[in-house]
């Protein structure tokens, strides 16, 4: 179990400035690896309403559930319990909770387990690059009927992260956006998927 802060900053991209910086930070075919996202929450959106987040990530045969807590503007508390793949099946199929230190957190705010349910998947072609005493990611994912592009900083200094972001955006001519955390942008397309169904 991990308990950790995460600073990061994130921007989208259109498709041709994926592709470009891609091809500045000559990222090679090999150095992108899938994951996959199944998140979690009750009928009620009692995680959501706590802006927090809670997931299973796979990747590869690599298993971890985590429950991300925001704590700042760009600031997340993050609890993480590594799982089986056996562990992961069985809470996918509702069979069970075995993250016990994200369990814990759950508890504190009085979140039945019983009542949590998978409502999605999200995968994502992940890249991650060195950058500036930080961490530098680009993302191209795919879920429902979208498919979106971004690219991330991770900071351990929310000033400086902040500066080296602005600062990217502009040398590679991006134009910055408020942007959604993957999780309310999958919401979205979700609620406008269901939308179009009734009308």
């Amino acid at each position: 179990m991990a308990q950790q802060l995460e600073i990061e900053f994130k921007n989208l991209l259109t498709k041709q400035q994926y592709e470009y910086l891609l091809q500045e930070f000559h990222i090679q075919e090999n150095a992108i690896h899938r994951q996959t996202n199944h998140y979690f929450d009750t009928p009620s959106q009692a995680i959501k309403n706590r802006q927090s987040g809670l997931r299973i990530r796979q990747i590869d045969n690599y298993y971890e559930c985590t429950l991300k807590e925001k704590s700042a503007a760009h600031t997340h508390i993050e609890t993480t319990d590594v799982l089986t793949a056996k562990q992961a099946q069985l809470m996918i199929e509702g069979k069970g909770f075995y993250a016990h230190e994200v369990a814990k957190r759950l508890a504190r705010y009085h979140i039945s387990l019983d009542q949590l349910a998978v409502f999605g998947s999200l995968t994502t072609d992940r890249v991650e690059i060195p950058y500036k005493d930080g961490l530098l990611v680009f993302d191209h994912s795919f879920y429902l009927q979208c498919d979106d592009y971004e690219v991330e900083y991770e900071s351990k200094d929310a000033t400086k992260g902040n500066v080296i972001f602005d600062e990217f955006l502009q040398q590679y001519q991006i134009e910055k956006k408020a942007t959604d955390k993957k999780i309310a942008r999958f919401m979205k397309a979700l609620q406008a998927e269901i939308n179009n169904t009734n009308s």
